[in-house]
């Protein structure tokens, strides 16, 4: 049998009325340290967005704040200053508390064989 890593995942919510505090799954991050993979995924339902934020809602600029959250995963050049930062640090860069339109869940543990993989599988199972 294959070993398994321990990992990390947080998943990514849209709150489009912070003082509200109502949320929506978007997308999941996951770290494996012994597999050195730091990744996003999101989706966007874009009918459900709009009942829950109203027709206002800027949707390109949300896409845009779901595309940092990537390009920081990828790391340098693209992500800036955060994207130096080692992969440990990224992630918890990205799953750190605030109070913004996009926000995380806690991080949670799990073992896996296959990190990319366990990604397809967290975001079939929390935002589809």
């Amino acid at each position: 049998m294959p070993d398994k890593h321990l990992f990390e995942y947080a998943v990514l919510r849209v709150v489009p009325r912070v003082e509200r505090e109502e949320f929506l799954n978007v997308g999941v991050i996951v770290y494996c340290r012994a597999q050195g993979f730091l990744q996003t995924r999101f989706e966007l339902p874009e009918a459900r967005l709009r009942a829950l934020a109203g027709d206002e809602f800027d949707m390109e600029e949300l896409t845009a704040r779901l595309h940092a959250f990537g390009q920081i995963c990828r790391g340098r050049p693209e992500g800036g200053t955060i994207g130096r930062l080692s992969l440990a640090e990224r992630f918890r860069w990205l799953t750190a508390t605030r109070s913004t339109v996009v926000q995380t869940s806690a991080v949670h543990p799990g073992l896996c064989q296959d990190a990319a993989a366990t990604l397809t599988r967290l975001c079939a199972q929390l935002v589809q």
